[in-house]
């Protein structure tokens, strides 16, 4: 109720720029250029945590682009998901240029944005989902510009977590370890697609670490589960299947997690957000 409310005082009221104050205008130029107006770059945070996707962002996390994150995931202002959408959309094709041609499972084409979920209590306490909203502005831009996209929300907590502020590296890491999973389901969706998880902003790369963690883990699961099926409903060929069997398992266990888990997200883990620190983009680094 909170968030209908939201949309149509959006819609009716004046506005003023949430990045800088300027008037009549939800978005002004200058602060469209700041979220929207660079190409968007690979960010790799100091230290980068074990098992963090490839991640592309769209702008550096600072002045009016804080701003606008601040206004649309704190202070409700639902207008900028559109233009936050597209800026994450940006950050997505980037990724999808340079590390893969963008094609998801065999067959299809379609791209998958997987949300970082927010812990209920801050859905709660802020009426919204801005991260899934913003994710559903994103499909929606990238289906108008020819990628076919939709999002898959497979991803929840498992167990409370502490609010991330204040927490430096180490203690995110701690906070946030083994806290997500896939929902029951969740990972055959995941295999209708190339698989992209999106986030609004990085800064230590805890999130997106374990939220890459629960898919990898669904999918060796499922894996198993599918090769247990195989072997239970055939006897032909047994000791072909064994030294198959036996040559993918060295694979997995001598493989860097990243390519443990081709087999079955079709390709290694992609990340896309909106923002991140500065010196964390790679063109900025000697």
């Amino acid at each position: 109720m909170r968030g209908w409310w939201r949309d149509l005082t959006d819609l009716v009221l004046p506005a003023e720029c949430a990045g800088c104050g300027a008037p009549r205008t939800v978005l002004c130029p200058r602060c469209r250029a700041a979220l929207c107006g660079r190409e968007p770059r690979r960010v790799r945070p100091v230290p980068e945590p074990a098992g963090l996707p490839v991640v592309h962002a769209a702008a550096p996390y600072a002045e009016e682009v804080r701003s606008l994150l601040l206004a649309h995931k704190e202070r409700g202002v639902l207008a900028l998901a559109g233009e936050l959408g597209a800026a994450l959309a940006g950050a997505v094709r980037a990724g999808l240029g340079r590390y893969g041609a963008g094609t998801g499972a065999e067959g299809s084409g379609t791209v998958l944005l997987v949300p970082v979920p927010s812990a209920r209590w801050a859905v709660r306490a802020r009426g919204h989902d801005p991260v899934r909203r913003m994710a559903l502005a994103a499909a929606g831009e990238l289906r108008r510009t020819g990628t076919s996209a939709r999002v898959a929300a497979v991803l929840r907590q498992r167990r409370p977590v502490l609010d991330q502020a204040g927490l430096d590296a180490r203690r995110r890491l701690a906070n946030l370890e083994g806290a997500l999973e896939v929902t029951a389901g969740g990972g055959r969706l995941l295999d209708a697609g190339r698989v992209v998880l999106v986030d609004d902003l990085i800064t230590t790369g805890a999130s997106l670490a374990e939220a890459a963690r629960a898919l990898r883990e669904a999918a060796g699961e499922r894996s198993r589960v599918r090769t247990a099926v195989y072997g239970a409903v055939t006897r032909e060929g047994r000791d072909e299947q064994r030294i198959a069997a036996r040559t993918e398992s060295e694979k997995w266990v001598h493989g860097a997690p990243e390519r443990a888990s081709l087999k079955t997200l079709r390709h290694a883990l992609l990340a896309a957000v909106i923002a991140a620190p500065r010196d964390s983009f790679e063109i900025n680094r000697n």
